[in-house]
C-alpha cells in the first residue's frame, strides 16, 4: 500500500496540489483522475520523487518516501515499474535492450538470468520473437506493451502508468488495460494509474481518486461513478461520448 498524506505543492504562487491525503491499494488498479491542470501529473511524480511536496509525507508500506534523504530513497525506487506516457523506450535500443535497462541499472544478475527474465517478461505481454527489432520497426500498440515488459522486468511491488493509452485506438487501449490489470492481480502489485481516459476508468477502475483543482473531491470505484451526485465529478465523467450514452 501507499499512503499520501497531507500533501500539498506550489510552483510560485500557484497551488497544485492542497492538502492531498489517500491511499493506493496492494493488488488494484488505483486511478487518479481529473481535467488538465488538476494537479493528477503532479500527484503522481510526488509519488514516484521525481517533484518534492511542499507538505505532507508518502510511505510506501509504511516507509517514509518523500521525506528521507535521496540516497536512502533507493531502495524503494528499486521496488518501482514506470510506465511513462507515449512508452519511452529507447530508439537506439532494441526490445531487448529496452526491457533489460531495469535489470542493468538495479541487479546484479548474470547476462543469461536478464535473458530470461527478459524473455519471460516479453511472453507475459504476448510478444515473442521481437527481441532484435527497434522500436521504430513495431506498433504502437507494440511499442506499449514493450513499454509494459520493461516495467514489469525487475519484478516491482509498485507500478506506476502515465496516461498508458495515450495515442493509442479504441481497441488496442482495451488491450493494454486488460494486460495492466491482469498484471496488478497476477502480481499483487500496487498500481497508480494516471487517466483522463472514462474507458479505463470503467474498464478497470477499482479504487478511483477525482482530482479538482488540486483537491481531492471523491473516491469510489466503476460501479458508484455512474452513479455520483457531485456536480464536479458528474461534469467530468460525462462529457465523453460514452458515458453520456450509458447514463
Amino acid at each position: 500500500m501507499i499512503e499520501v498524506q497531507n500533501i500539498s505543492k506550489a510552483f510560485g504562487e500557484h497551488t497544485v496540489l492542497a492538502d492531498i491525503s489517500t491511499f493506493f491499494e496492494k493488488g488494484k488498479t488505483n486511478l487518479i483522475i481529473g481535467q488538465s491542470g488538476s494537479g493528477k501529473t503532479v500527484l503522481m511524480k510526488c509519488c514516484i520523487g521525481l517533484v518534492e511536496p511542499d507538505v505532507g509525507v508518502i510511505r510506501f508500506d509504511n516507509r517514509p518516501f518523500s521525506t528521507i534523504a535521496e540516497k536512502k530513497r533507493k531502495d524503494i525506487r528499486q521496488e518501482m515499474g514506470v510506465l511513462f506516457q507515449g512508452g519511452a523506450l529507447f530508439d537506439s535500443f532494441t526490445v531487448e535492450q529496452n526491457v533489460m535497462f531495469p535489470l542493468n541499472m538495479f541487479t546484479e544478475m548474470p547476462l543469461e538470468e536478464k535473458l530470461e527474465r527478459v524473455n519471460f517478461c516479453l511472453k507475459r505481454v504476448n510478444l515473442e520473437n521481437v527481441n532484435q527489432l527497434f522500436p521504430s520497426e513495431i506498433s504502437g500498440g507494440m511499442m506499449k506493451r514493450v513499454a509494459i515488459a520493461r516495467a514489469i522486468s525487475n519484478n516491482p511491488s509498485y507500478l506506476f502508468c502515465d496516461e498508458p493509452n495515450s495515442g493509442l485506438d479504441p481497441k488496442t487501449a482495451e488491450v493494454i488495460d486488460q494486460l495492466i490489470s491482469e498484471i496488478t492481480e497476477e502480481y499483487d502489485i500496487t498500481t497508480v494509474i494516471n487517466t483522463h481516459d472514462m474507458n479505463s476508468v470503467l474498464q478497470i477502475g477499482q479504487r478511483i481518486n477525482f482530482l479538482y483543482n488540486g483537491k481531492l473531491w471523491w473516491t469510489g470505484d466503476k460501479h458508484t461513478i455512474l452513479k455520483t451526485e457531485n456536480p464536479e465529478l458528474s461534469d467530468f465523467v460525462f462529457s465523453t461520448e460514452l458515458t453520456r450514452r450509458l447514463r
